[in-house]
């Protein structure tokens, strides 16, 4: 029995050693693909939040806020986009707006309000059932920290979810807007088509 425990402990070691060494790679790899979604997505002038990034990446919003590389990344590249004036691709060449081109970036912004909801009941949900624990295995400083951090999560979430807000608010407008346009123009076109005599 005795001669078998070192065995079965080398076993378990090594499966453990090869859970965590995938565990590393998956990690990496979803680290390189959401910090490329980022310098894609700031390339082409496409707004940044921490929601749409996990989208495109096919990570979770959690990975996106608690993987630093990735947080920090996320983070420069909103606070460029707003210190320059974020350009949205194919602005410049003052393309017209479409009622299916608004309707398609107000179907976006009601998903990514959608997202940060979830993601923000998540979080207030998580706080709820880990904080009486934290408070038996942590000390003050590091309670104190980990509070600082929820804190700054929780902020980060409402500015995005106020900016999804506002610019759901501005498509809606300029949607009434194309579609009183559409309609006016076609009250005159068939104002003009009644003008011309008939042969």
């Amino acid at each position: 029995m005795s001669r078998t425990a070192p065995s079965d402990s080398a076993t378990r070691d090594a499966r453990v050693g090869r859970l965590q060494a995938a565990r590393t790679r998956d990690s990496e790899a979803k680290t390189a693909r959401t910090l490329n979604v980022v310098r894609d997505l700031l390339a082409s002038g496409q707004r940044i939040s921490c929601a749409r990034v996990a989208r495109e990446a096919s990570v979770s919003t959690w990975f996106v806020y608690n993987q630093a590389q990735v947080r920090d990344a996320v983070r420069a590249a909103m606070r460029e986009q707003h210190e320059q004036g974020r350009q949205v691709s194919g602005s410049g060449s003052r393309q017209p707006v479409t009622p299916a081109g608004l309707y398609t970036e107000l179907a976006l912004a009601r998903d990514e309000i959608k997202d940060l909801k979830k993601e923000r009941d998540r979080l207030r949900e998580r706080v709820r059932l880990t904080l009486g624990a934290e408070l038996d295995d942590v000390d003050r400083r590091q309670l104190v920290e980990r509070i600082q951090q929820l804190e700054q999560r929780s902020t980060d979430l409402n500015h995005e979810l106020s900016d999804a807000r506002d610019r759901l608010t501005t498509l809606e407008q300029r949607l009434q807007d194309s579609e009183d346009d559409l309609t006016a123009a076609r009250a005159g076109l068939r104002r003009a088509l009644r003008a011309v005599p008939s042969k």
